[in-house]
Parts: C-alpha cells; sequence; structure tokens
C-alpha cells in the first residue's frame, strides 16, 4: 500500500507550508494548481478520510503563481459561467462532499437567494471566490511560487526539479513523487509577429493590464479575435471607457453564435469521454471539427446581440464608438511607448488602413505546454508522442512503457479524450480517475510485496 511519509509542520487549515519543509518524497505530485489539480486535492483528501492510516496516500502540490487564482485578468463585471454550477469541483462524483458549490452557497449564507436568481450559471467572479473557498480550506499540502524545472526518472521514483520564484534563485531539493499529475493549464497564444508590451498583451491579462495604462478621455483600443474572450473585451471596454473608440478586427465576417443546444453539449458528458477515446484517428478528428463551435470562436448569442445592439444604436445618433471590421487582420504593429499603430488590413487584400491605439488586446486563445520541455533523464519519450502532441491512455497517463512510475495529464488531452479535456465539465470525473488508476497502482504494488513476502517465507 502507499507508504505513509511524514507531513512537515504546517498551518493545519490551509495546508500552506513554507517552502523549505517540502516533503522531498510522495506518492503523488501535482504540479500546477488551479481548479483541476484543486479537485483532485479534494479527492485524495476525501480518498484519505476513509482509509487506514497506514493506506493514505501523501501529496504535495506546487504552482508557479505567488496564490491561487483563474483568470483574473478576466473577471469582468456581468462575466457568467458557461458551464453548470453542477459541473463544479466534486458534485459529479461525490454530490454529497462538502466542496460542493451548493455547500459553498449554503457556508455563505446565499442558497436562497442564489435559487432566486433561477440561472444555472453563476457569475465569473462568484465562481472564482467559490475555487478560493474551495482552495483555502483543502488539507493537501500546496506551495506557492514554485516552478518545476525537470522530470527525471531514477531508482523508482520521478525527481522533479524546482526553483523558488522569489528572485533570490533558490534551488530547492530534488522531490521524488511515485506520481506526477501535470495541471499547469493553457499557455495565452498570440500571433507569430507580435511582440507583447504594456501596450500589446493578451486578454488573459486585461484587467491588470488597463490598470497600467495612462488614462484619457479620447482612449482607443483594438481587440482582435472573434471568440467569446474577445467579445467580452469588446463589450467590457466599450461600457467602462465611455467615451473610447473600440475597435474589433475579426477574421470571420462577425461573431458566429456558439452551439449549446442539449443534444451537442452531451458531448461534454463524461461518458462521452470513452466513446471519443476509442473512436479511431479519422472520427475524431471528425467530432472535433464538428463541434468546434461549442467552444472555440464563438460567443454566446446574448452577447452577440448585445454588441450588435450598441453598434446600431451608435449609427442612429451619429457618434460612432464601436468599429467592427470583419474579414481583416493586424500586421505592422509598432509601439513607440506612448501609442500603438497597426494596419488593419482586408484578408482579400481590397483594402487596408492604419490607425493609432493606446493599446491592442489580443484574444487569440491559448494551447497546451509542450509537455517534451520539462522531461529529462531516464525518461525515453521516442514512442510517446506524435509529433508534440503526447500518446495518453484512457487513465490520463502517458504512455511511458518502460517507466513503472505514472505521469498524468489532468488536462490538455483534447487530441485523445475530447473537448471536454479544455473545460471545467469533467474535473470532478477525471481527477477520481486518476486517483483510481494511482490507487489501483499501490494496491497491486502492496499484492506483489505481500505475494513474495509469503513465497520468501514458505522457502523458509
Amino acid at each position: 500500500m502507499p507508504t505513509i511519509h511524514p507531513r512537515a509542520e504546517s498551518d493545519h487549515l490551509t495546508g500552506r507550508i513554507p517552502h523549505e519543509t517540502i516533503p522531498n518524497e510522495v506518492d503523488i505530485l501535482g504540479i500546477g494548481f488551479g481548479p483541476t489539480n484543486l479537485s483532485l486535492a479534494i479527492a485524495i483528501e476525501e480518498y484519505n478520510e476513509s482509509q487506514p492510516r497506514e493506506q493514505r496516500l501523501t501529496a504535495q502540490f506546487i504552482d508557479a503563481k505567488q496564490e491561487f487564482s483563474w483568470h483574473n485578468g478576466m473577471l469582468l463585471p456581468n462575466a457568467t459561467m458557461q458551464i453548470s454550477f453542477l459541473k463544479d469541483l466534486v458534485s459529479l462524483r461525490t454530490p454529497t462532499s462538502p466542496y460542493t458549490f451548493v455547500n459553498y452557497l449554503h457556508e455563505n449564507q446565499r442558497l436562497s437567494d442564489f435559487i432566486n436568481l433561477k440561472t444555472f450559471f453563476p457569475s465569473r467572479k462568484e465562481f472564482h471566490d467559490y475555487l478560493r473557498w474551495a482552495e483555502k480550506r483543502i488539507s493537501m499540502p500546496v506551495s506557492y511560487g514554485i516552478t518545476a524545472r525537470q522530470i527525471e526518472w531514477r531508482n523508482g521514483f520521478f525527481t522533479v526539479k524546482a526553483t523558488c520564484n522569489d528572485n533570490r534563485d533558490t534551488h530547492l531539493d530534488t522531490i521524488l513523487a511515485r506520481n506526477v499529475v501535470l495541471g499547469m493549464g493553457y499557455r495565452p497564444v498570440l500571433p507569430d509577429h507580435v511582440v507583447t508590451s504594456h501596450r500589446v498583451f493578451h486578454n488573459n491579462n486585461l484587467l491588470s493590464s488597463l490598470e497600467a495604462l495612462p488614462s484619457r478621455s479620447d482612449m482607443r483600443f483594438l481587440v482582435v479575435g472573434a471568440g467569446q474572450s474577445a467579445a467580452e473585451v469588446v463589450a467590457y471596454l466599450h461600457g467602462t471607457y465611455e467615451k473610447a473608440e473600440i475597435h474589433a478586427s475579426l477574421r470571420r465576417f462577425g461573431y458566429s453564435p456558439s452551439d449549446d443546444t442539449p443534444y451537442v453539449n452531451r458531448i461534454f458528458d463524461p461518458s462521452s469521454v470513452d466513446e471519443f477515446y476509442t473512436a479511431p484517428p479519422e472520427l475524431k478528428k471528425r467530432l472535433l471539427d464538428y463541434h468546434w463551435p461549442t467552444n472555440y470562436s464563438a460567443v454566446d448569442a446574448d452577447l452577440i446581440n448585445d454588441i450588435y445592439r450598441r453598434e446600431y444604436d451608435e449609427t442612429i445618433t451619429g457618434n460612432r464608438r464601436l468599429h467592427i471590421h470583419r474579414t481583416t487582420e493586424v500586421d505592422r504593429i509598432e509601439d513607440n511607448g506612448h501609442s500603438v499603430s497597426a494596419t488593419i488590413r482586408d484578408i482579400g487584400g481590397r483594402r487596408s488602413q492604419q490607425l493609432t491605439f493606446d493599446a491592442i488586446i489580443f484574444a487569440t486563445g491559448f494551447k497546451p505546454f509542450d509537455l517534451r520541455e520539462l522531461l529529462g533523464h531516464g525518461i525515453d519519450i521516442s514512442g510517446s508522442f506524435d509529433g508534440y502532441l503526447p500518446v495518453v491512455n484512457r487513465d490520463y497517463s502517458i504512455d511511458l512503457p518502460d517507466i513503472s512510475g505514472r505521469i498524468y495529464l489532468n488536462g490538455g488531452v483534447q487530441h485523445s479524450h475530447g473537448l471536454t479535456s479544455t473545460l471545467l465539465s469533467n474535473v470532478a470525473v477525471r481527477s477520481a480517475e486518476i486517483l483510481n488508476s494511482i490507487t489501483a497502482d499501490a494496491q497491486y504494488e502492496a499484492y506483489e510485496q505481500s505475494h513474495a513476502k509469503r513465497v520468501t517465507l514458505g522457502a523458509i
């Protein structure tokens, strides 16, 4: 069974431990501590509560951020979740868990008030507060400001080298783990020619970047992108900066509505993971293409109508502040420190115009991190990747046939497990499946050790 390792002195209410006292040997090391690995930490905690002490798992989580956060840059007023509150950290796994969104509302004395809203979709700010509430009460040890640099395989353990992000370049002792679970989220995507600055940035850092800008009454913004985030940024800027000009560059003719109808939404059901995983490659590609508008480059219909109404109303008054540039792309960006200019060019080559802005915001999506950057000595990945995409088993472990330990991907497996891996929809069930795989391995190892001992005693 899993070995018990002494836990470092910690704050038992929060599970936080100083960098210097991170355990150097654990059953599970979680790298990244957003919603996905938070859900896993809860699953481990609840599993341990049901086990005898000698069978409990030890775990440690690290995250490069200085504190827990989830898309802080896009916690915009009136922005709501696009998934039901029932798809929280635990409900699809254990609806009686104390970590449900409903219990969060109950403990904060808002359950009746939320019911009166008559909605399945809480505000993004409230759901973020729910995540922080769960993070604060979790007993699993979490250390922030720690960046994993390399994962190696030595003597039956993954050895993870990590550094402290406190400007002291402090190197931590290597963390040994029998299993590693990567929940590192996604990286912002920018066009190849774009160099970020305090006036050119990804929407992931929207609010903090806007706060750093010198404010003027006649500001001008450009938003690049055609998805939900791009539309939200356009609406936010237009409503917040009441005298500013807002330009939007879309490669499409206009914003396209997302498909959230019931039958299509079944692609996000936990049971659909099996159907997608067992599908042949050509069918997987077809399903991703068919259902791409459920999550990518698509916008809630109500938001589309709202933006269109704003633009239409301005044609009546003649005070045009909102400008939608359809079938266009942006190039020749020049930042002089005081402003930034860009050419908005028609994709068909029919026209172009150069404009000057106070800021250009790229709402151009995210991509999974490249796992190969983390894997070091002792891990043969020659047959474990198809290009930059890892070959992933059904239990979310990377296919590493020559290694007894497991590296699990808690997200970033859209190519193998379907669209649900990019959203919060399946975090509760996926975490349970990862934990079940780990405990099954531990039970098999315990059986093997017990069998070997009986054979030895029999020989004596």
